[in-house]
Order: C-alpha cells, then structure tokens, then sequence
C-alpha cells in the first residue's frame, strides 16, 4: 500500500462527527441592530459615495427633473433605457422633448452591438433593493433590463426606493425571498467600476462604468 492509499485509508475510517449547524440568524440579529428607513437610507448613502457614486434625494414626481439636470451637467444628450418599464416610458415621454434622445434597448444586441458599445453614454435602470451596511445596489436583470445595461454605458443612473434599502446582505436574501428563486444574474453594484494595480494606483472604469449615479426616492432619503 503507497503512502498515499495509506493515508487516503485513515481518513476514510476516520469517525464523522455531528456538527451544529450555525445559527445564522442568531447572529445578524446581534450583529445589526434594527434602523429607521431614515436611518438605513442616510446610511446606504454614506457607503455608496465614499465609493465615489453620486446620490441625489429625489421625489417620485421630481426624479425626471433632477435626471434631466445630472444629464446636462454631464453633457450627456443620449440615454439608453428600457421602453418595457415604467420608468423607461417615463424618461422617453419627458425628457424626449427637452432635447434627450432616449435609445431604447428593444432590441437583440447583436444587431446593434457596435451602437452600444461606442455610442450609448450613460443608461437608467432600476434597482431591485439595496444595502445599508456596505452602500450597495442589488439589480435583478431581466428581459427589459439586460444586464448590459448597468455593465456597458460609461455612466449608470440608478433609480432607487429608499423603502427598499435593508440592513445587511442577509436581511435582503430573506426579506426579498431568494431562496424561493434567483434571477440568471443578481448584481451587486458598491459604486463604479474599480481595479488597482500593484502600484496600488485606483483606477475608475476599467471594466465599466466610470460614473455611478443614483436617484434616491422617497421621503427616506
């Protein structure tokens, strides 16, 4: 017998014994205490732009004005956006006639591939939820909003319920039922994209959008 087969044998015979199951949620109830909506959402926020992402409290009838204005400011005079939602047909409506060309993903990206990835600058999608403890956005891609979407554009504009903003990683996966189904991708955005080199130089946008900006809606914010 090899040394190997030998010790392959020990840990075979080796006797298994029962382990307790961690009490997980034992622990996030120690772990964060219960927060206001106010609370988490001025804590979310907090997070989000330490990690360089813009927030700007808005209404649900003010968040078009405030967009048109981050637009303008930016510069930006085209914006990709999803005619399937409402908020989609709410930017194409209002901001079309303010001068905004409001390109719609409505269709494969195969056929316009070229288009989105050299001449779309910024995107608006919605968020599913998002998190106070780490500042984080957790979109759920679907047919409507492909997850090019918040992956491609070199500026990202996230609409965002301040009801919807949870304590921890945890609290969203049961709260928001994941263990019932999960989307093909669930993305979790803590601001624009980032990578450091060994020089331990930052460097924004390297593997997508430079810029992350989020309107945050509600009396929350």
């Amino acid at each position: 017998m090899s040394a190997r087969d030998r010790i392959l044998a020990k840990l075979n015979a080796a006797p298994v014994l029962p382990k307790a199951e961690p009490d997980v949620a034992s622990w996030y109830e120690t772990h964060r205490s219960q927060e206001s909506a106010a609370d988490k959402a001025s804590r979310f926020r907090s997070c989000i732009e330490l990690a360089h992402a813009e927030v700007y409290s808005v209404t649900s009838a003010s968040w078009l004005q405030k967009l048109w204005e981050v637009l303008s400011a930016k510069q930006i005079g085209k914006l990709l956006v999803a005619p399937g939602t409402p908020h989609g047909r709410q930017a194409i409506d209002e901001l079309s006639p303010s001068g905004i060309e409001c390109q719609g993903y409505d269709a494969p990206i195969e056929d316009w591939k070229e288009e989105m990835f050299h001449d779309i600058p910024a995107s608006l999608t919605s968020a599913r939820c998002a998190i106070a403890e780490t500042g984080t956005l957790v979109l759920w891609p679907d047919a409507d909003e492909p997850r090019l979407m918040s992956l491609v554009p070199p500026v990202h504009i996230v609409l965002l319920d301040a009801s919807s903003i949870h304590n921890t990683f945890y609290e969203v996966m049961q709260r928001e039922g994941w263990a019932n189904g999960l989307p093909t991708n669930a993305l979790l955005i803590s601001g624009p994209s980032k990578t450091a080199d060994i020089q331990v130089t930052l460097a924004y946008g390297a593997h997508g959008p430079k810029e992350l900006v989020v309107l945050l809606i509600g009396d929350e914010a």
